[in-house]
């Protein structure tokens, strides 16, 4: 969406990485928009035709194979996207699935290639949780390598990109982003894309400036047109005049200033300015984020969702993928804690490598802790593993959705058939780990002290928490407004969970988003939780905060909070209380960071 505002043309995104840019564009046309033709074969024809498939597929797969060879160092800590992309080539469904089409249909392959990366893409567009939505853009790059060897068209020109400019494409495959010369880019605008897909999360780690979601951005913006590029509110302006350029390089000025002081002091301890010390750790999905962790001075690993492998592979992983997977993340992460939560799936997201019942509204259905104890096999599979790769680290377990006593009491006998198995067959575990509760569901916390008595620790998930006390979609734009946080409800639960806690003498953490945003920090520390995690580029902002907030009179704010009677009545109070302590902190999260 775009509008005017004096000589500017001002168009809204998605902030997906923080930061200012200002330079000339540079267009990237798009290379997914050739005709694919629907062409009949002769019986005669199917055979050379399939050989042709598998020539192409082999080619894209030498292509990759390239790319991850040569990829900069700048870029390593992202190669897992492209190892993604291999996985994907490989996958028997997406390559013998295109073969099974040629013969069944004798249709050539670049159409049989299209209703396989129809169908593969299906899944994932259902799905709410906009991580698990940005994978349909992995499967749909991968088909695209090898549409283009079918074709005969070339590969991308970014890395024929020489001078500096902000790149503006419809969409950025991994193989794009890692083929950009670092010291030639100043930001990115793509009209496709979330703070969770590639083009995202490689902006962040490399903390260039990035605008997505920007509708008719190619249309609109032409390669030599002077941009800004506000990466922090989603905010493109297009020939900017001397007033607006001179704010925005003031203002370019002092969030850089910011940025470079909260990332100096990232690694001290989260500690008030009375002397009280808050863990700060991440939300985690994949291995290769611990390096963003540890470089914004994450203490551990608050929240390590384990469903990628099993949504990210046509089969269920095994014992030993598992394993491998569990022992690097405990040996990389040393002698810091992680919290491994057991498969959290269904309600959102759905494996293929899984049959599922047809249900009215999954979000109430099987999922999370109901989905592993109704599938035993799989969910003793991941207990064996965590179990084994316990050795190696500090890790502990977290159960997802439990919404009652019975279901951690089961949970916790299936963990002990676990170790019993283990024991019997000879192999090495560690059978002395912490259990815990993921609460978020409204049933969950008014018996949380009964839960109490029945695990090591609590963790807050506030993203279901919210959306199922207030009856709400958190993803249905219709009554995203009800979505709040800081309404007073939530803080109620959130301060009951905790005194539930304290009585019971175990600690509560909170892993839901809203521990990403500094204008919730005031009353979050006050509410006394033991621990915050969060996306990790968001750490060293809300440590920066803590150390500009009294904890005392944090205490004071959140018991005035949860006598108010609505989020914005929250939302004032705190700026009214907290003021100028900790205002770049929440400028800086709360546009993009």
């Amino acid at each position: 969406m775009f509008g005017s505002t004096t000589n500017n043309l001002v168009f809204n995104g998605i902030g997906a990485s923080a930061g200012i840019a200002v330079g000339k564009a540079y267009l990237l046309e798009r290379e997914d928009s050739q005709v694919i033709e629907k062409r009949f074969l002769e019986p005669e024809e199917i055979g050379p035709e399939i050989n042709r498939f598998r020539e192409a597929a082999q080619k894209a797969g030498e292509h990759l194979r390239e790319i991850i060879r040569e990829i900069p160092d700048e870029y390593k800590d992202q190669s897992y996207i492209l190892d993604a992309h291999m996985m994907i080539l490989k996958d028997r469904l997406f390559h013998d699935g295109t073969i099974e089409e040629i013969k069944k249909r004798s249709i050539n392959a670049e159409q049989a290639l299209k209703i396989i990366t129809d169908k593969a893409t299906a899944n994932f567009k259902k799905m709410p949780d906009p991580y698990f939505q940005e994978r349909r853009a992995d499967i749909i790059h991968v088909s695209n390598l090898i549409l283009k060897n079918l074709l005969g068209t070339s590969h991308s020109p970014v890395s024929n990109i020489d001078k500096r400019v902000i790149i503006v494409a419809h969409d950025l495959s991994p193989v794009d982003t890692t083929q950009i010369q670092l010291e030639k880019v100043k930001a990115l605008i793509t009209e496709v894309g979330s703070p969770t897909s590639h083009t995202g999360i490689i902006a962040r780690s490399l903390e260039i400036p990035a605008v997505l979601g920007l509708e008719n951005a190619t249309e609109s913006i032409k390669t030599g047109d002077l941009i800004i590029v506000d990466g922090s509110t989603g905010v493109v302006i297009i020939d900017p005049d001397k007033e607006t350029l001179a704010k925005y390089y003031k203002r370019k000025e002092r969030l850089e200033a910011f940025q470079a002081q909260i990332t100096r002091t990232s690694h001290l301890p989260a500690e008030t300015t009375d002397g009280h010390r808050i863990a700060i750790t991440a939300n985690i999905t994949v291995l290769e984020e611990i390096v963003s962790v540890i470089d914004h001075g994450g203490e551990g690993i608050g929240l390590y969702r384990t469903e990628f492998l099993y949504l990210s592979q046509s089969t269920l992983p095994s014992e030993e993928d598992l394993f491998d997977n569990y022992k690097d993340l405990a040996e990389l992460m040393g002698e810091r804690k992680v919290t491994i939560r057991t498969l959290d799936i269904g309600g959102d997201k759905f494996a293929s490598s899984i049959q599922w019942a047809d249900e009215m509204n999954p979000a109430l259905g099987v999922r999370g802790i109901r989905f592993c104890l109704q599938s035993p096999k799989i969910f003793r599979a991941q207990l064996r593993a965590i179990l084994r790769a316990a050795r190696f680290g500090n890790i502990r377990i977290m159960f997802p959705m439990i919404s009652q006593v019975e279901e951690v009491v089961q949970a916790k006998q299936m963990l002990d058939k676990a170790a019993e198995s283990l024991d019997k067959e000879g192999i090495p575990f560690k059978r002395d780990i912490q259990i815990g509760a993921m609460i978020e569901v409204p049933s969950a916390v008014f018996m949380a002290d009964i839960l109490a008595g029945e695990v090591d620790f609590f963790s807050l998930g506030t993203n279901d928490l919210i959306q199922y006390s207030f009856a709400i979609d958190r993803v249905n734009k219709h009554v995203a407004d009800l979505y709040q946080p800081l309404h007073p409800t939530v803080l109620r639960m959130i301060h009951h969970v905790v005194e539930a806690g304290r009585t019971a003498g175990i600690p509560v953490a909170l892993c839901g988003e809203m521990g990403g945003d500094a204008i919730n920090l005031p009353v979050l520390l006050g509410l006394e939780l033991d621990s915050i995690s969060m996306n990790p580029v968001s750490i060293p902002a809300i440590k920066e905060a803590i150390r500009r907030l009294s904890f005392e009179d944090s205490k004071i704010l959140a018991q005035k909070a949860m006598k108010e009677c609505c989020a914005t009545d929250v939302r004032d109070l705190v700026f009214e209380t907290c003021g100028k302590s900790f205002e770049m902190a929440t400028f800086f999260q709360s546009n993009g960071a």
